[in-house]
């Protein structure tokens, strides 16, 4: 059976990453979707774990071969998500986690079937602001960050899910819970039951 890809998607600062790495371990399972970027990593980041760390000329290349089933330009470095790494998981019947923004999301939605897209959103408005300006950026970009954050959370309308991280344990279960749900559902089921069917005498 072909495995599931989830998307979680959120405004910079509304703390999906914790959410997904702490999914990660209680599903070890799931294969994380590592994204290539252009931006240097930041003190905490690890070329392989947090993202391919690439320059611009490798990217382009990448494009080029047309090896990335989503890219993106966002404050001046590129990000993209690799097709073939994604593929090989799902066609080998591993499920996946993407970490993809929302023009990112809406380019997989167009083209692929059977996604599960997660929005993430703070608590508040000034809570995100807050967590922007703690990341020591400058005011310029913190001020970049936050219309974005607006334009993307404009985007929650056509999301499958929205998780509000109030809590990271509770937000944690939720993300959890949409996964248990999804893995159960009838139509993935098919296989399992069919196996029921043909055993019960006629």
């Amino acid at each position: 059976m072909q495995g599931i890809f989830i998307i979680i998607s959120a405004p910079s600062g509304a703390g999906k990453t914790s959410i997904y790495r702490e999914f990660l371990k209680i599903y070890p399972e799931v294969k994380f979707s590592i994204s290539h970027t252009t931006r240097p990593p930041r003190p905490d980041e690890v070329d392989g774990r947090d993202y391919h760390f690439v320059s611009e000329q490798t990217f382009r290349e990448l494009i080029d071969r047309g090896e990335f089933v989503e890219w993106e330009e966002n404050f001046g470095y590129l990000y993209g998500t690799s097709g073939l790494i994604m593929n090989g998981f799902l066609k080998d019947g591993r499920d996946v986690l993407l970490d993809i923004d929302t023009r990112g999301a809406k380019r997989v939605k167009a083209s692929l079937t059977g996604g599960i897209y997660v929005f993430v959103l703070p608590a508040s408005q000034p809570e995100l602001e807050n967590r922007l300006r703690g990341r020591g950026d400058n005011p310029i970009l913190i001020r970049q960050r936050v219309a974005r954050a607006a334009a993307e959370i404009a985007e929650v309308a056509w999301y499958d899910y929205v998780i509000i991280n109030e809590d990271l344990p509770l937000a944690v279960d939720n993300l959890c819970a949409i996964y248990v749900a999804e893995k159960s559902k009838r139509d993935r089921m098919t296989s399992n039951v069919e196996h029921f069917l043909r055993a019960i005498p006629l």
